[in-house]
């Protein structure tokens, strides 16, 4: 563990000192973006302008910027938002952004836009490297299994979990399904929970949901 806490310092630390070599100017333009008025905006390079909004932000690329970003990861608009698509930005500027940044960029695009990362890289991400792409095989895998939609601890069934599941965790398009999971089971995971109709029991007693929705 204190050799993690070290790296993540370390990381920080470096980060930081590059963050001090990149110029990145705060100007009031009071820009107009997609996201509302610019309140405040970072010119990273000539056509490359981070702007900040009151409830979101991005880039915007000129003209000769985008024409930089690779064609598939490319928004005609030249606006990218800075939630993902800031790392299609970094992506095709890299000496913009610090070491942390980049890696950060690459996990963004691994994770959000699987299929353009592989083409565009010429490589095949593996399990564990996409968290869409991960989803997706969880999604086909577990199609005709009930999985969980909502969970609550039951103030029926103490030791258990009252679950609410559907054929392949589809929201209003399968119908609804209840089971009791003993607490010590019940682990979400990172893409759902999986009913195990062997272990766990349908159940179609009283419900906690309904007690849960009156306290709302």
């Amino acid at each position: 563990m204190a050799e993690i806490h070290d790296d993540m310092a370390t990381e920080k630390a470096v980060h930081q000192a590059e963050l001090r070599a990149l110029d990145r100017p705060t100007i009031r333009a009071g820009a107009s973006t997609p996201w509302g008025m610019a309140q405040v905006s970072r010119p990273y390079a000539d056509g490359i302008i981070l702007h900040s909004t009151a409830g979101h932000g991005g880039f915007h690329l000129d003209e000769i910027a985008n024409a930089v970003v690779h064609p598939l990861f490319r928004n005609d608009d030249g606006f990218y938002e800075e939630d993902c698509e800031w790392a299609k930005v970094a992506h095709a500027f890299p000496k913009l952004f610090t070491a942390y940044e980049r890696r950060l960029a690459d996990r963004t695009l691994r994770d959000t836009y699987p299929d353009a990362y592989e083409s565009v890289m010429g490589v095949k991400l593996k399990d564990g490297q996409s968290h869409i792409r991960d989803r997706q095989a969880f999604e086909k895998r577990h199609r005709n299994d009930w999985v969980v939609i909502a969970a609550l601890n039951s103030d029926h069934k103490p030791a258990f979990v009252e679950c609410i599941a559907t054929l392949g965790g589809i929201r209003g398009e399968t119908g609804e399904r209840r089971f009791l999971v003993p607490r010590s089971d019940y682990s979400i995971g990172r893409h759902g929970f999986v009913i195990d109709p062997l272990k766990h029991q349908s159940y179609d007693g009283p419900s906690s949901f309904v007690t849960w929705a009156t306290r709302q």
